[in-house]
């Protein structure tokens, strides 16, 4: 950090016996450089600006305010402090060079202590307010560094469940990887619905995405028999595989119990919602609590769509894979039934970018 001792003040006066002064209360403490009227403490300042200025206001053709007033309006040296040089003890002349950015007055003729003082005081203001400057710099880089590895750690731990998830269902794939980008994408165009345009702000489509790859996460309370059977599963056993979505919202809720992120809307809430309702219908007709419409949150009503349209694209040990334009077909059937019609007109506005995803995101044969 820059010392007293190195700091530099211009010292502005037309009058040699004030700079003599000056020069000499200060030259032993500072490096002070002068100059003898209001242009050439512009250029000075301009050629290398100086720690602080003692400026004299009755100078010819440039005086000391017109000075002040160019150099506040050049943003590279707002911060420079200003202690005006006068033998004006007039209140107006003082108030208005404190309205125009001067942080003191020294009253010629000058008391060299005073002159000390004065310029000592606001030389350690400056230097503590760079110093103060240079912390919150370092702050906010370590906040930022902080910040980025608590995110970094928050996708691997969603990742690592969901593909704990996924593990449990060998025939799912890279479903995870591709419906958290059918629902970013999704997300991002419904946004262009006035309908929607509050509420799907650039962070709330970020928690979408970053809460999709948990919408599975009940299955790994599902029993292998029923999770892996190479078949169509009897009544029973589907009413056991539904579970799969109260499982999941029950065990999310939990965690955010456990860190007490319900009073603030964070990934887990979205994560609880989609695992929970990503089977409702927009009818009423599906599980686990037969919602309909609106009273569907718009993350399940949004997965239902990713999740569907993935499910058809995929082969299945009881199916073979659809086309993009089947599945498309299928997706557009169900809008008012199945799916919220909004959501489906935002696919249909995007389903190439939706089959790029599918293409690049395919699983290995």
């Amino acid at each position: 950090m820059k010392e007293l001792s190195d700091c530099t003040v211009l010292v502005v006066d037309d009058t040699e016996a004030n700079v003599d002064i000056l020069v000499d209360a200060l030259g032993e403490l500072y490096d002070v450089s002068v100059a003898m009227d209001g242009r050439e403490a512009v250029e000075t300042v301009e050629a290398e600006a100086p720690d602080l200025i003692l400026l004299d206001i009755m100078m010819p053709e440039m005086d000391g305010y017109e000075v002040c007033e160019t150099l506040k309006a050049d943003h590279r040296y707002t911060k420079i402090p200003i202690i005006f040089l006068t033998a004006l003890t007039e209140i107006e002349n003082k108030t208005r060079g404190f309205q125009m950015g001067a942080v003191d007055y020294i009253t010629k003729p000058f008391e060299i202590t005073e002159v000390q003082a004065r310029v000592k005081t606001h030389l350690s203001l400056v230097l503590a307010g760079r110093e103060l400057e240079m912390q919150n710099e370092i702050l906010e880089i370590k906040v930022a560094e902080r910040t980025k590895e608590l995110a970094v750690t928050q996708d691997v731990t969603i990742h690592s469940l969901a593909v704990l998830a996924e593990t449990r269902d060998n025939e799912t794939g890279g479903h995870i990887l591709r419906t958290q980008r059918y629902v970013q994408v999704l997300a991002r165009r419904l946004a262009f619905n006035p309908k929607f345009s509050d509420v799907l702000n650039e962070k709330t489509v970020d928690l979408f995405f970053k809460s999709a790859p948990l919408h599975d996460i009940g299955k790994v309370g599902v029993p292998d028999a029923i999770l892996l059977k190479p078949g169509k599963l009897t009544d029973e056993e589907f009413t056991t595989m539904k579970t799969h979505c109260e499982l999941g919202y029950q065990a999310l809720l939990k965690a955010e119990k456990l860190f007490e992120m319900e009073s603030k809307p964070s990934f887990l809430s979205h994560a609880r919602d989609i695992a929970y309702t990503h089977q409702e219908k927009w009818n009423g007709s599906g599980y686990p609590q037969g919602l309909r419409g609106e009273e569907i949150p718009l993350s399940g009503r949004i997965m239902a769509v990713a999740d569907v349209y993935d499910a058809l694209i995929c082969k299945r040990v009881y199916k073979p894979p659809f086309t993009h334009e089947k599945a498309v077909s299928i997706i557009s059937e169900g809008s008012g039934s199945h799916f919220d019609p909004d959501v489906v007109d935002a696919f249909l506005e995007i389903e190439e970018s939706v089959k790029r995803i599918a293409a690049e995101l395919a699983d290995d044969e």
